[in-house]
């Protein structure tokens, strides 16, 4: 068994296919084991029920190792352990030590325990209970020499990320780490990119790292962002990374999978620079992706959301000269904002943005998708450029706070000049 790496996932529970519950454990538990050296092979979603015999069946035929998640609860449609028990021919029984721990949960919480949850507490004949002190569900292993009709681990695991989360650190990684014996898994880098499309990414750099041996590449394309993953050696990853920063250097975010907030916090720290934000179009998402950042604190002083005219001549100064004239969607207006927000809060920096989400209000002058974002920094005048983003509401504002951070990001990265 020393060396597997075949490993599949395999979520269970119908909101999964319904779109009721957002499945995130296979990018989690992908995420996890790759850091063990390990690569998960397939991931597979299926709704309650007997649908969980074919997709295990298949599973353990093809893979070493088979993590499953969700069906372990109490109710009529929490089959998993009794569909896998069955399929490999075992006996369930009720465990002393899970049943304790069942009578034990309930008891903290001065709460009587259903009948229904004694079924939590059957486990297959010679598997392992692997505890739960976040939940009623224990999970369970099922080693390749627990049963005969299958030469695959099989790990049982509850589906609320509250309780896999903690299982998986503490019973299913360091088995994972004996079967599969001494691995040395492969080093990954992830290079952010933004401002460049897809298509011209990949064309400018795919020839040269196709001709990298023992480089494996891919490209994974967001609302205004394109990352490259790059799996090897420490020198074929040199070789991967130079490549695409002869390529694309203007362009890259980050090389260690920061986002473009996180960059742009960063920066900020570095230069000891407070940054400010206005906002109309976005509605506040940037002052949201900044916060979203630890530290933020010490670098983001205001964030004026002012979607209305009035609240542009109010808390920024905006002229009603400037919106009569050229509209709020204009150049002078960001201009007017930026420097306005710079004024208002006393940061060192400030971006403003104005554009139209639509689907309507547009114009043949300037339509649906169109936005003007300005950047202004202290003793110095604003600047502005035009984008132009085409997309539903949350995708325009989406890719406009992109533009907007990256343009923050350039301005820093230009001017390293301290603040008097």
């Amino acid at each position: 068994m020393a060396g597997f790496v075949r490993i599949e996932i395999l979520n269970t529970g119908t909101e999964l296919l319904l779109g009721h519950t957002l499945n995130t454990h296979g990018a989690w538990l992908g995420s996890e084991l790759f850091k063990l050296g390990l690569r998960v092979t397939r991931q597979t979603s299926v709704p309650d029920g007997e649908a969980i015999r074919e997709a295990l069946t298949e599973a353990i035929g093809r893979a070493d190792a088979v993590i499953v998640t969700g069906g372990l609860g109490p109710t009529s449609d929490d089959l998993t352990r009794e569909i896998a028990a069955d399929m490999l021919g075992l006996d369930l029984h009720t465990d002393a030590a899970a049943l304790c721990s069942l009578e034990a949960f309930f008891a903290l919480r001065g709460r009587p325990m259903a009948e229904a949850n004694l079924k939590q507490a059957l486990i297959p004949a010679g598997a392992e209970v692997l505890p739960n002190p976040h939940g009623t569900a224990p999970g369970v292993f099922i080693s390749p020499t627990s049963n005969a009709r299958s030469n695959c681990a099989i790990f049982l695991l509850p589906g609320p990320p509250c309780e896999l989360y903690p299982m998986y650190h503490a019973e299913v990684a360091p088995r994972l780490r004996a079967l599969a014996g001494a691995v040395t898994g492969p080093v990954v880098l992830e290079l952010k990119f933004t401002g460049i499309g897809e298509s011209d990414f990949h064309q400018g750099i795919d020839a040269g790292l196709a001709a990298i041996p023992g480089l494996e590449f891919g490209y994974c394309a967001h609302v205004g962002e394109v990352d490259l993953r790059l799996i090897g050696s420490a020198s074929v990853l040199a070789r991967g990374r130079e490549i695409a920063i002869a390529a694309f250097a203007r362009f890259l975010v980050s090389e260690d999978g920061s986002s473009l907030e996180e960059s742009v916090v960063r920066l900020l720290t570095a230069r000891g620079w407070t940054l400010a934000t206005a906002e109309s179009c976005t509605g506040g998402l940037l002052a949201s992706r900044i916060t979203d950042v630890p530290g933020a604190s010490a670098v983001f002083t205001h964030g004026f959301v002012t979607y209305s005219n009035q609240a542009k001549q109010e808390l920024l100064g905006v002229p009603a000269a400037d919106l009569a004239t050229h509209g709020a969607v204009s150049e002078p207006v960001a201009c007017r904002m930026a420097a306005g927000a710079l004024t208002a809060s006393g940061a060192d920096i400030a971006v403003a943005v104005t554009g139209i989400a639509g689907p309507d209000g547009g114009t043949p002058e300037k339509p649906v998708g169109t936005a003007w974002i300005a950047v202004a920094v202290r003793d110095d005048a604003p600047s502005a450029f035009r984008v132009f983003q085409p997309r539903n509401r949350h995708d325009f504002k989406l890719a406009v706070s992109q533009a907007a951070l990256d343009a923050v990001r350039q301005r820093l990265m230009r001017d390293s000049r301290s603040p008097d």
